[in-house]
């Protein structure tokens, strides 16, 4: 026998021997494996039958796992209230009361106005409230009534301050907010334009301007609504001076169902011009009796302060 082939045979002698090793000792470790399970489970056997004679016991144990259970429910229930009530910069407490405003601080027309604006549009009352204050401050800094600036929120937008258009007004005045962008910019940028109270004021800037253009509310409220250039607006200003209406006439104390419809008639309409304008000078003489108003506020449309 040469020298090749006796290295062949003994190579494989030592593979099969290695192989009979392997299996020897897999076999051995299952069934060292099945033993010990075995005796696991005759151990979980014998201790349950030992606790099923033992109520103390049993009742002892229960409690334990009971106790754990609650102790990491708390400490969990601790955690996450924590994340959530910690305010995450000293401003919270600002950013509250610019969002929303307690209805019982306002005076009465206000009062009455937010009231049933939040019952007509099925809104929170805090958070008119406080676009009715705002209305008011910035209206009466525009020359503008309030009860206007109102019903062009709830016909843009019914008060939602993240609706969007398909054509991308934003808002609850429904700014266009790639046009108007500079407006915006002494707020923070673009992104201020779903901020509630900054895109009033915006909105309220844009309308200024654009009855300043148009020469009259109604022709204003066509080039707001982006209809300059169009024979019809749809019936975009009749439904803004119709909401004006019923504002008007709750803010005088008048009883106005909050399911009243927005239908308008042109002579209704220049009676509701007519009732805005008085409603407009009868709340500034209330709000500053001893004051006038300076002809450089009158003409004052950048909002922002």
């Amino acid at each position: 026998m040469n020298e090749p082939q006796w290295w062949l045979r003994m190579a494989q002698a030592a593979s099969r021997a290695s192989s009979v090793f392997l299996r020897d000792v897999g076999n051995g470790l299952l069934e060292v494996s099945h033993n010990m399970l075995a005796l696991v489970g005759l151990l979980v056997v014998a201790l349950s039958v030992f606790a099923a004679g033992r109520a103390d016991l049993r009742a002892s144990v229960e409690q334990q796992a009971l106790d754990w259970l609650q102790q990491r429910h708390s400490a969990r229930a601790e955690d996450i209230v924590g994340y959530v009530a910690e305010p995450d910069d000293a401003d919270s407490a600002a950013l509250a009361k610019a969002l929303a405003a307690d209805p019982a601080g306002l005076n009465r027309q206000q009062a009455a106005v937010a009231t049933w604006l939040s019952r007509r549009y099925r809104v929170a009352p805090e958070p008119v409230a406080r676009l009715v204050q705002e209305a008011w401050q910035v209206g009466q800094r525009a020359s503008l009534d309030p009860t206007l600036i109102l019903a062009i929120v709830a016909i843009e937008s019914s008060f939602n301050p993240f609706a969007q258009s398909p054509v991308g007004a934003q808002g609850l005045m429904q700014v266009m907010t790639r046009v108007h962008n500079q407006k915006y910019e002494a707020f923070g940028g673009a992104l201020t334009a779903f901020d509630p109270v900054t895109n009033l004021r915006v909105g309220v800037q844009v309308l200024k301007e654009c009855i300043a253009r148009a020469g009259s509310l109604e022709a204003g409220l066509k080039f707001y609504v982006g209809s300059a250039n169009m024979e019809d607006d749809g019936g975009y200003a009749a439904k803004v001076l119709a909401e004006q209406r019923h504002l008007v006439r709750v803010a005088a104390g008048q009883q106005v169902p909050v399911t009243v419809p927005t239908v308008l008639t042109p002579a209704v309409a220049a009676t509701v011009q007519s009732a805005g304008a008085s409603a407009a000078a009868a709340t500034n003489r209330a709000e500053t009796p001893s004051q006038e108003a300076k002809p450089a506020d009158n003409e004052q449309v950048a909002l922002a302060r």
